[in-house]
């Protein structure tokens, strides 16, 4: 197609989805022809039925023919951002029908913003339909598995120009306000169409945004509007319990604020929700207590394999309050026994990752205990996958696993296509790059089937994957769950009468 034909289907899909208004057709098609360094447009009648991501694919082949656009991943991604930023309306347009929707239901707010999101392809969609996703069954119940396909690889022309250009530290991570509507570098993704909208927590001024790579539904990512660390204490429970009032149909939660068992942006304050019941959720209570000065919050731990206390009451301020205090007793809390070693020195070890749902007027609040401490035994952490599962998974658990959802390497996609294959052709798994490092996982599990086909092997494969995940989450456990853990656990819940 040339150019004339492509600039009206991006304005046909424009118009479609609501992101032009007529009004602004002339104006937009100007700013596409001077961006694509055009001296005149012809409207031409075109079919209005592609899909975003064919039209954007054309008009970089357009670009990279006309020597606009070295051909790169980097370089493909600045441009076609760029091009939809000329779309995109402007940040004040987008809160202004956001609140008037909320006014109407806050779901439909959300809904709204969701598909805005994906309009603009700031959530690229055609990336992330390569995920692998798939469920399995376990102890637990049935856990959520993705293998992450989406994010590009990065080219090695660009990485070599990334490491000759110094960085200018704005804006200073991936979360900062200042990312709304930025040009983009080599090292840095462009979001000249990315739009949020401004909330109130606790009194402080917070950002509510998607995750441009959304792992579940409406995977939402709400940053404080200063650059500041990650923190919790009982600011965390209050802001996160207003969350969930502003927005009762989405989950959300923190990632902890230590190294290891935190998440991957440590220095600046944000959490994650989105319109998802993880599996977490449905975890029933194992072993409830009570605590004297709390009557009307519901408490104990829960069946989950990574140690985690439920808090539900209508009341949000006593939800809030018992979470501080558990905070509290936690951060200072040594159990030798159980090896459970508060602080070394000057290094504390414990931390909580919590979670908050509403469910009717009842609001809930998962703590989940957490310690980073190290040995020489586990240098990654004691608390953490341990080496016999890093074939698998080998990264921190952080918030999203924490609940239920398993995020493993792309590298895992050739392997286990490898492993399948060589299990058929009855290879020696140990003999070829790809399988060598999940050979013994493997040879463990084959004696357990009866017969293994081409038609049933992809799924063992893949409930096998899920109980490596459910594994791993007991490795973070800091209470085992053994007659020895539930009782180190008891101790722990005895402390804080």
């Amino acid at each position: 197609m040339d150019i004339n034909t492509l600039i009206n289907e991006l304005i046909s899909y424009g118009l479609k989805k609501g992101l032009l208004d007529p009004a602004d057709t002339t104006y937009t098609v100007n700013r596409l022809l001077d961006f694509f360094h055009l001296p005149a447009y012809t409207p031409v009648e075109t079919p209005n039925n592609r899909e975003l991501c064919e039209i954007l694919n054309d008009l970089l082949a357009y670009a990279i023919d006309e020597g606009l656009l070295e051909d790169t991943s980097a370089r493909r991604d600045l441009f076609d951002t760029a091009i939809m930023g000329l779309l995109t309306p402007l940040p004040s347009v987008v809160i202004k029908r956001f609140k008037e929707l909320y006014d109407r239901s806050p779901k439909d707010a959300t809904d709204f913003y969701y598909d805005f999101s994906k309009a603009t392809n700031y959530i690229r969609t055609d990336r992330i339909a390569r995920d692998e996703k798939w469920t399995s069954e376990t102890e637990f119940g049935m856990m959520d598995i993705t293998i992450n396909l989406s994010k590009p690889e990065k080219d090695p022309r660009d990485i070599a120009k990334a490491g000759q250009s110094k960085s200018s530290g704005y804006p200073a991570c991936l979360l900062c306000l200042e990312n709304e509507g930025f040009g983009g570098t080599l090292t840095h993704p462009a979001r000249q169409n990315h739009r949020t909208i401004p909330l109130t927590l606790d009194g402080e001024n917070y950002r509510l945004q998607y995750s441009p790579y959304v792992y579940y539904n409406e995977h939402c990512i709400v940053f404080n509007e200063k650059h500041i660390p990650m923190k919790i204490d009982k600011s965390t429970f209050i802001k996160l319990l207003d969350f969930i009032r502003q927005f009762p149909h989405y989950t959300v939660g923190s990632n902890a604020d230590l190294p290891i068992v935190g998440g991957s942006i440590l220095s600046h304050d944000h959490f994650q929700g989105g319109a998802y019941e993880f599996t977490m959720a449905r975890a029933p209570y194992e072993k409830e207590f009570t605590l004297a000065d709390f009557p009307n919050v519901r408490m104990g731990r829960i069946k989950w394999p990574i140690s985690t206390i439920r808090l539900q009451s209508d009341d949000p301020a006593a939800i809030a309050d018992v979470s501080d205090l558990i905070l509290q007793k936690w951060r200072s809390y040594t159990d030798e026994a159980a090896f459970i070693l508060a602080e070394e020195g000057d290094v504390r070890h414990n931390t909580i990752t919590p979670i908050a749902r509403k469910r009717g007027d009842v609001y809930e609040m998962d703590l989940v205990l957490r310690n980073n401490i190290t040995t020489e035994e586990f240098p990654l952490g004691v608390y953490h996958p341990h080496p016999e599962y890093h074939h698998i998974k080998k990264e921190n658990i952080g918030l999203i696993e924490v609940m239920g959802l398993a995020v493993l390497p792309a590298r895992l996609k050739k392997e286990m296509a490898d492993l399948e294959k060589a299990i058929l052709e009855k290879a020696d798994l140990g003999a070829l790059e790809t399988t060598a490092p999940h050979a013994a996982w493997a040879n463990e599990w084959l004696g357990k089937y009866e017969e293994i086909t081409a038609e049933n092997l992809h799924r063992i494969v893949q409930d096998e994957i899920a109980l490596v995940f459910s594994h791993v989450l007991e490795n973070a456990g800091v209470f085992k769950r053994t007659d020895d853990g539930f009782a180190a656990f008891d101790r722990f819940i005895a402390s804080l009468s």
